[in-house]
């Protein structure tokens, strides 16, 4: 197909397969994912390889910023689908589209492939089930400057359209590694690389503990925490202190704390805890 013939058909097979992207089992058998809104595609064009196409509707998108992104990613051979703005609002999960969007790949990194040096940080997330939670979590990685997230078990999708828009364009930025619980202690114990866990029920405090490199900081799920065989794992166990009626913070907060004390201490920064 030309990039200049505008689709203006819902049964267009292009638009019924991007229409399918929606469905987890979809992405994982073609290993693409669906973006949409300016700041997302925008960001995106830092990294040409990763964009499968791009989706424009010219009767929406009235950015300029927008349409020069266009153009200059049609310049660098990115395939560019022009389509009508009935065929762009169907694809569409926002109630006012700006009519910019990309399909864009996928990219899993194999727990052997972590180039682990003394420098190097991590975060392990076990079965975690909420997609925005994972979003926020990969946009805090980023912020923090942490090297990836590894995802045990039976996590949620990281590819998700919820956890894509909450990572900010942190779900291209940050390496992405899945594995199952059993490989992932055999690479830990091969790495020689220190694990901590996190409990309401560990003595030491969050901001009590060292954090020795490399690390990886691993944290439960949502509604479980951590197992006790996943906690026996652990070099060490913190909490977080708890002052009101609650008794659990929602999993991205408590792992945005942690991070950013982890972050604290590797910039020689002490003022925070005073």
């Amino acid at each position: 197909m030309s990039d200049l013939a505008r689709i203006t058909s819902h049964a267009n097979p292009r638009i019924k397969a991007i229409k399918k992207l929606r469905d987890r089992k979809v992405r994982e058998a073609s290993g693409v994912f669906f973006v949409e809104g300016l700041r997302h595609v925008i960001e995106t064009a830092n990294y040409p390889s990763r964009i499968q196409s791009v989706i424009f509707a010219p009767e929406l998108l009235s950015s300029s910023t927008g349409l020069a992104t266009v153009e200059n990613l049609r310049s660098a051979g990115v395939e560019i689908l022009e389509v009508s703005a009935e065929v762009f609002r169907d694809l569409s999960a926002k109630d006012g589209p700006t009519g910019l969007a990309a399909v864009l790949y996928q990219a899993w990194l194999p727990i052997d492939s972590i180039d682990l040096n003394q420098q190097s940080w991590w975060v392990a997330l076990d079965s975690i089930a909420d997609p925005g939670n994972l979003g926020t979590i990969l946009r805090t990685c980023d912020a923090v400057g942490v090297n990836g997230v590894i995802l045990l078990d039976h996590c949620t999708d990281p590819y998700d359209p919820t956890s894509v828009r909450g990572s900010m364009g942190s779900v291209l930025t940050q390496q992405i590694v899945k594995a199952e619980w059993h490989t992932f202690l055999a690479w830990k114990r091969k790495q020689s690389v220190a694990l901590i866990g996190t409990s309401d029920k560990a003595k030491s405090t969050y901001t009590q503990q060292s954090y020795p490199r490399p690390l990886v900081v691993l944290m439960g799920s949502e509604r479980e925490g951590l197992g006790q065989d996943r906690q026996l794992a652990c070099d060490a166990m913190v909490s977080i202190p708890m002052q009101g009626q609650n008794d659990s913070l929602n999993l991205a907060v408590a792992t945005g704390l942690i991070l950013y004390e982890v972050q604290a201490r590797y910039a020689g920064r002490k003022e925070w805890r005073r």
